[in-house]
């Protein structure tokens, strides 16, 4: 039996942070600083990879120097205003923490319900309410200005972007719907278990986050993508035939096959499944189906079941559950920090969402090592998920679509190693075509 149970190590560890005038705000902004400075660093690293000429050995063959150099274009192009957008989040982050914007946001949330709710609505719960609401649309209209030269220069400029003016706008009106119907209940759930269970909060929390993952993941075909794209049943003929197989080999649970309008918004191009363990969905972008044949659209889709059936997404989704535990834990730590809210200009309140805020701004350097091995773990389940695809009789294809998929996507072919270890998920083309063993000819 352990000598001290997890919550009087939480215990003692919340009276030992809690140190009057302990500069809690320079050691966030050091953070972001350092962060801000590693992550300028990577990039400008990638960017001078991004101005090479040479295709790399494994693609000679499989792209053209003309794709290969529209891919290094748009990598640089996107790369270029990284480096403006990341100075302009930084600024805008050590603003909020300089000029008190939080205390000053949570005050009008304050005087708001006071003014226009009736009383029954005051208390911390309604108020994080309003405050969360005023926070994200805040962040969201800061973030308006570089998503638009996004969409429409950058994007535009590639021949990427199908969407108007007008949907762009609409689609930040519905997300901020989505955001204030959906996040006001869970976040009034997150501050209730909270309040009522002290000490043992992360207990109850964590199954209450269990809870609303398998909640939003059967709403999400019902309600949320329909409120942004239109997904039709895939329509009879060879493709969803050999789909239909390729699921019923596998024992896959398939019980819905759409095709998505992702060209609505975008010239990019996609696959995925989502669902349930015992009900899946299979959703295929019209721009994959418009741009590759039958057998390369399988393929791309035997190594999304490859993730399935080798149990990725189950291990992913574990990882996930134990890292969100471990955060709501060392939470208990922090969530009644004194010296902490002082530091941030609350000296009268403790408003629980404010400190998970300024809690998450504290994880930032071990959530760059979270990140930095989950991408390792990415890449590795990649690799696996290809091969799984090759012991299906997909090599060809599977290599095929993916040097299609590049070129379409102009995603880029070749990367710095260090970047690429901490911002990718997958491996670069040519890395997965080397796995593959791929000698083959340009794709058609």
């Amino acid at each position: 039996m352990l000598p001290f149970s997890p919550k009087d190590m939480l215990g003692r560890l919340a009276a030992l942070l809690d140190i009057p005038l302990f500069p809690w705000k320079r050691i966030i902004i050091g953070f972001s600083a350092a962060q801000y400075l590693l992550e300028s660093y990577l990039s400008y690293r990638q960017h001078e990879k991004l101005k090479g000429t040479k295709i790399p050995k494994a693609l000679e063959g499989a792209v053209t120097q003309a794709d290969f150099d529209k891919a290094q274009a748009y990598g640089r192009a996107k790369s270029s205003f990284g480096f403006i957008k990341g100075f302009i989040a930084q600024v805008e982050n050590y603003a909020v923490i300089y000029y008190d914007v939080l205390p000053k946001i949570w005050g009008i949330s304050g005087s708001f319900l006071s003014a226009y709710a009736p009383a029954r609505f005051s208390g911390e719960i309604s108020q994080s309410i309003v405050f969360f609401i005023l926070f994200n649309a805040l962040s969201t209209i800061m973030s308006i200005p570089t998503s638009y030269y996004s969409t429409f220069v950058i994007e535009e400029e590639f021949g990427f972007n199908k969407q108007t003016k007008s949907l762009f706008f609409t689609d930040i009106v519905k997300s901020q719907f989505l955001t204030a119907v959906l996040g006001a209940p869970v976040l009034a759930g997150f501050l209730k278990i909270i309040q009522s269970f002290g000490g043992d909060f992360f207990y109850y929390l964590w199954i209450f986050g269990i809870t609303v993952q398998a909640f939003m993941i059967t709403i999400y075909p019902i309600f949320i993508l329909p409120f942004f794209n239109k997904l039709s049943p895939l329509e009879d003929g060879e493709l969803k035939t050999a789909v239909e197989a390729l699921a019923r080999k596998l024992n896959f649970p398939l019980k819905h096959l759409y095709s998505i309008d992702g060209s609505k918004r975008s010239a990019h191009s996609n696959a995925y499944f989502y669902g349930l363990p015992w009900s899946k969905h299979i959703v295929i972008y019209d721009t994959l189906m418009q741009k590759s044949n039958t057998d390369e659209v399988v393929a791309v889709l035997a190594h999304e079941l490859g993730h399935w059936s080798l149990s990725h997404t189950t291990k992913l989704f574990g990882i996930a559950q134990f890292h969100m535990f471990y955060i709501f834990a060392l939470f208990s730590a922090f969530i009644n920090n004194r010296s902490l809210y002082r530091a941030f200009g609350f000296y009268n309140q403790q408003p629980i969402i404010v400190g998970f805020i300024l809690f998450g701004d504290l994880l930032a350097p071990m959530d760059t090592v979270v990140k930095l091995l989950m991408n390792i773990l990415s890449r590795k389940f990649e690799y696996q998920a290809d091969e799984f695809a090759v012991k299906l009789g997909y090599s060809a294809d599977l290599a095929k679509s993916l040097i299609k998929l590049q070129i379409q996507n102009l995603a880029t072919m070749d990367a710095d190693w260090m970047y690429s270890s901490y911002h990718y998920t997958h491996p670069i083309l040519p890395e997965r075509l080397a796995a593959l063993g791929w000698k083959g000819e340009k794709a058609k």
